[in-house]
C-alpha cells in the first residue's frame, strides 16, 4: 500500500491492512495507558504546548481509558504497551504498582514498570522483574536525568542481565534535555552491552547517531513512534539516505504510536510506515513479527 493507492486511509482500514500483509493484528510497543490524574495532566501539558513540547499539540484520542481500549482493539492492535514515567523522586514505585493492577485487569497490555534515579530504585525493579514484569520504559528527557546516575548502575545491570526490553527515550526530539543524545545513553550500553533496550521515536531528531548504535549493540531495537508522519516530518525530517538502514536493521524496528497522546489519527502512523516502500515482509516484521520475537507474545 502506497500513497497512489491509500485514498481514504482511515482508522476503520487498520485492522484490514494488517490481515491483508498475512499477520493477524498488531503489536504497538509505545502506547501509554496512566492513573486518570496522571493522564489528565499530561493531556493537559500537550494541549498547551508545554515547553518539553514546543509546539501545538492537540490530543486526538483524550477519551476515556475504556473507549480506548476499545479503539485499539478495532485498530487490530493484539498486545500493547501501557507506558508510565515518573518526573520525580517517589513516584514510580506509585506508578508500577498501579501498572500492575491494569495489566491484571486488561490481558492485552504488557505488564510494564518505570523507574527513576533514587535509592529506592534498585529495590523495586527487582522486585518488579520477579512479579513478572514485561517491558520498562525510561523518559530520560521528561525525568531529566542522567541515565548514568549512580542509582541506576545496579538497575541497568539487573534490567541487563533478565533480558528486559527497555522502552527509553534518550534522543532529543521533540526539545533537547541535559542528557539527551546519544552520548549518556552509550555510555549506559557501554557498560552493559547485553541490554535489551527499544530507542523511543527512532532517536529523534538523532537518527543516525541512534542507528549507528543499534548497529554496534545486538539488542538494541528502535520504535517508530510518531516518525514519517507529517506532523514529526515538519519538525525533524528522517533523513532519506537512512532509509535503506531501517532495511539493514529491520528485525529490530517495532510499531510504536504514542497512541493516545497523538496530534492526529492512529492510521496516519501505519500508513507512513507503509509509504516508505520498503516492503511487505518489512511491514510485517515492523507491525508484528518483531515484536512477537522480543515480547514473546
Amino acid at each position: 500500500m502506497g500513497i497512489s493507492d491509500r485514498a481514504g486511509f482511515d482508522d476503520a482500514r487498520v485492522a484490514e491492512y494488517a490481515r491483508s500483509l498475512g499477520v493477524p493484528g498488531l503489536i504497538d510497543i509505545h502506547v501509554h495507558f496512566m492513573p486518570d490524574n496522571v493522564m489528565r495532566k499530561v493531556w493537559a501539558y500537550f494541549e498547551s504546548a508545554g515547553p518539553l513540547i514546543g509546539s501545538s499539540w492537540p490530543v486526538a484520542y483524550r477519551l476515556p481509558e475504556e473507549e480506548r481500549l476499545e479503539l485499539l482493539s478495532s485498530f487490530g492492535v493484539l498486545r500493547h504497551g501501557a507506558l508510565n514515567y515518573p518526573h520525580r523522586p517517589g513516584m514510580a514505585e506509585w506508578l508500577n504498582e498501579w501498572s500492575a493492577g491494569f495489566a491484571d485487569s486488561h490481558p492485552t497490555s504488557f505488564r510494564c514498570a518505570t523507574f527513576y534515579p533514587e535509592p529506592s530504585a534498585e529495590r523495586y525493579v527487582q522486585r518488579a522483574i520477579e512479579d513478572g514484569v514485561q517491558l520498562f520504559k525510561a523518559h530520560i528527557q521528561v525525568g531529566a536525568y542522567d541515565p548514568r546516575d549512580p542509582h541506576l548502575k545496579a538497575v541497568w545491570g539487573m534490567l541487563a542481565e533478565a533480558g528486559m526490553p527497555v522502552v527509553t527515550h534518550c534522543g532529543s526530539g521533540p526539545t533537547p534535555g541535559a542528557f539527551t543524545g546519544v552520548g549518556p545513553i552509550g555510555e549506559v550500553l557501554a557498560a552493559n552491552p547485553a541490554l535489551t533496550m527499544v530507542i523511543a521515536h527512532l532517536g529523534n531528531p538523532d537518527y543516525e547517531e541512534f542507528l549507528d548504535l543499534a548497529a554496534r549493540y545486538a539488542n538494541v531495537h528502535l520504535d517508530t513512534t510518531m516518525t514519517f508522519t507529517p506532523f514529526t516530518e515538519s519538525q525533524a525530517p528522517f533523513p532519506p539516505k537512512l532509509i535503506p538502514r531501517l532495511l539493514e536493521l529491520g528485525d529490530r524496528i517495532l510499531l510504536g504510536s504514542d497512541f493516545p497522546n497523538i496530534p492526529y489519527p492512529y492510521s496516519v502512523q501505519i500508513a507512513a510506515l507503509a509509504d516508505l516502500g520498503l516492503g511487505d515482509g518489512w511491514m510485517r516484521g515492523v507491525l508484528y513479527s518483531n515484536a512477537k520475537r522480543l515480547m514473546g507474545a
